[in-house]
């Protein structure tokens, strides 16, 4: 197992104790993107808990806005707050809401109660850094399968794709799931690599589980001329078996024997 395996399965056991903690939901979509925020915060992605407000940074848009229990966790794991924090304010009385707020904690960089914004907003943020003669600093748009269902995301691949925003890059944890069904049974979503590619981006597809092969990738967008979209290929529910590949935990959250259960498959002795 690599140092960035290692720390994934780490970030999927924060992630179970917080849903059960806090009774929040949205569990297996929240473990199938574990893979993809390691690789961004472990050196994918120029940024810092030390520096989280530095305006060269570069940003990472959170667009599976209901999936914030992996996003408050991943940035717990990489020094942005303490997981103590996220277990007493990620209820719907404190700081933390299920869909999180900008800056509720240092390095949400983006409101996400709507799913489908993500991508404009990451693309306004690369244009702008253009704009302001920073064509280095680069976006980062991290969504879901599900919510390539929006008029908004094509809407946003068009035109960054007619503007050349190479400081752009959208990965899609592509799961296969959306809340009522298979993506793919509900839209015509595939082939999602072609749709991408016939808007002007440049397209990979990947094992959305290897996060060595994710860090890569991201380390090294923003050089051609071009956005770059990475076709993620996840499983939901990633690294429980009972949970793995079943919709049910797309609502469900884990009771106390459920809770041992998925710690123990996840390493926990």
């Amino acid at each position: 197992m690599t140092e960035l395996q290692s720390k994934a399965r780490e970030l999927r056991r924060m992630i179970v104790r917080l849903s059960h903690a806090t009774r929040t939901a949205h569990l297996g979509s929240a473990l199938s993107c574990a893979d993809i925020l390691v690789a961004a915060y472990s050196g994918g992605l120029n940024c810092s808990c030390e520096r989280p407000d530095d305006p060269e940074r570069d940003r990472l848009v959170f667009g599976k806005g209901h999936c914030a229990v992996a996003l408050v966790c991943a940035l717990a794991r990489h020094g942005y707050c303490s997981f103590d924090e996220l277990l007493t304010t990620f209820n719907m009385n404190g700081g933390l809401q299920e869909h999180p707020n900008y800056r509720c904690v240092p390095g949400v960089e983006n409101a996400s109660g709507s799913l489908g914004h993500a991508l404009p907003i990451g693309l306004g943020m690369a244009l702008a850094a253009r704009i302001q003669g920073n064509g280095g600093r680069r976006v980062c748009v991290v969504m879901g399968d599900g919510e390539c269902n929006e008029g908004s995301v094509w809407e946003a691949a068009m035109l960054a794709g007619g503007q050349r925003a190479a400081n752009l890059c959208a990965v899609v944890d592509f799961n296969r799931w959306q809340a009522t069904g298979r993506s793919c049974d509900i839209t015509a979503l595939e082939p999602l690599a072609d749709k991408w590619r016939a808007f002007g981006w440049e397209t990979v597809e990947c094992d959305g589980h290897d996060p060595d092969a994710l860090r890569g990738l991201l380390r090294a967008f923003g050089k051609g001329g071009r956005p770059f979209a990475i076709v993620a290929h996840t499983v939901k529910g990633k690294g429980v078996s009972f949970m793995e590949d079943d919709n049910n935990w797309h609502y469900r959250i884990p009771n106390d024997a459920e809770l041992a259960g998925a710690l123990a498959a996840l390493g926990e002795a």
